[in-house]
């Protein structure tokens, strides 16, 4: 008897039918023993947005029942969203998630809470989910006094690489805080003992840019993988990025966009922002006037797909388009969609030299180990 898990990339909708967003993936994500999702949103209907919040963005409670219709079990919260409208606003996230049923892990009222893990039994087996967040606005991280996130800091130099040549390019450095990742791994080991599974999902990575991992990111996934985690569940940079095996274990260094709506309907004055123009500028520019307004790449997404069975992990990856409406289509296999994504994440995993092998099986992408 097998166990079908099923993971997806960010999530948020802000409009009159939310259930409308998830009309084309709910099946898929209802069949599913377990469907987990990044929750790029608070869910609140009250409070004031945040000094800090670039980007301020809430849904209405109305939200929670819909991710529960369309089929998610649970859901992560470490975002660099989630105290966008305060701590009363990510206490009623997790409220509205909790009444409509659905499981949350990656933030909580401190940092122990933010960061324990939580563990679902399906029948089938147990599968334990921990979450932490690298994008951190100042004080969105969890603390011992404080409601947030958990974190996983990462520290950045730029190094000049021609010393005698002013203005060249310079080499980007990145690494883990040493006891963020050291608190991540230690719930890692703790869920292994109490789980089949063990799911770490990590709001990570650079936004917009093609395919670039950074270095803190390959440090943090094996060193994840090291404690005892089965796969490794990335998202934030709004596309999609390349896929590794490591020791036989998934890492999806980013799912891209899912079920999310474009910046302007959080908030429409945001198009005329020096920060928006530059987002929107490391994706190669907007894909076009109307609704739609992100670049074309970021309409590349999918699902993870893990199966367990007498213990042993397939993974593989279900190709989904963006349509003009922000909302996730399912592909089949002979789409040109369905082939223009395979064929870009086999590019974004060679330019990274990441070892992963893809190929097209039974509707899916399947991630392979590399030929020997």
């Amino acid at each position: 008897m097998s166990l079908t898990l099923r993971a997806t990339g960010d999530v948020g909708a802000s409009r009159p039918d939310m259930r409308s967003m998830f009309a084309g993936v709910a099946p898929v994500l209802r069949s599913a023993d377990i469907a987990f999702g990044q929750l790029e949103t608070v869910i609140a209907d009250h409070g004031e947005a945040v000094p800090n919040a670039r980007l301020a963005m809430r849904a209405a409670p109305a939200l929670a029942p819909a991710l529960a219709d369309a089929g998610f079990t649970i859901m992560s919260s470490a975002g660099n969203h989630c105290l966008d409208y305060g701590h009363g606003a990510l206490r009623d996230t997790l409220r509205h998630l909790a009444e409509a049923n659905v499981a949350t892990v990656g933030a909580g009222p401190t940092i122990a809470e933010a960061r324990a893990g939580q563990v679902i039994d399906t029948g089938k087996g147990r599968v334990a989910f921990v979450a932490a967040n690298s994008i951190l606005p100042e004080g969105y991280a969890a603390t011992t006094r404080k409601p947030g996130c958990a974190p996983l800091r990462a520290y950045t130099v730029y190094e000049q690489i021609e010393h005698d040549q002013p203005h060249t390019p310079a080499r980007i450095s990145t690494w883990c805080d040493r006891d963020d990742l050291d608190a991540l791994c230690a719930e890692v080991g703790q869920m292994r003992d109490q789980a089949d599974l063990v799911i770490v999902s990590l709001h990570w990575g650079i936004h917009m840019v093609h395919g670039t991992i950074a270095d803190y990111q390959r440090e943090a996934a094996h060193a994840l993988i090291a404690a005892g985690a089965d796969a490794i569940i990335g998202h934030h940079p709004h596309v999609l990025k390349g896929i590794e095996l490591h020791r036989g274990k998934p890492i999806f260094y980013s799912l891209g966009n899912f079920a999310i709506e474009q910046p302007h309907v959080w908030d429409p004055t945001i198009v005329d922002t020096e920060s928006y123009r530059h987002l929107i500028a490391l994706g190669g520019g907007a894909s076009g006037e109307g609704v739609y307004l992100l670049p074309e790449e970021t309409r590349l997404s999918g699902i993870a797909e893990l199966e367990w069975e007498s213990g042993r992990l397939t993974a593989r990856f279900r190709p989904c388009w963006i349509d003009d409406n922000s909302a996730p289509v399912l592909l089949v296999a002979g789409d040109p969609r369905f082939t223009r994504i395979a064929d870009h994440l086999r590019a974004v995993s060679a330019a990274e030299r990441l070892p992963t092998r893809l190929a097209v099986a039974d509707g899916a992408i399947v991630i392979l180990e590399p030929e020997p």
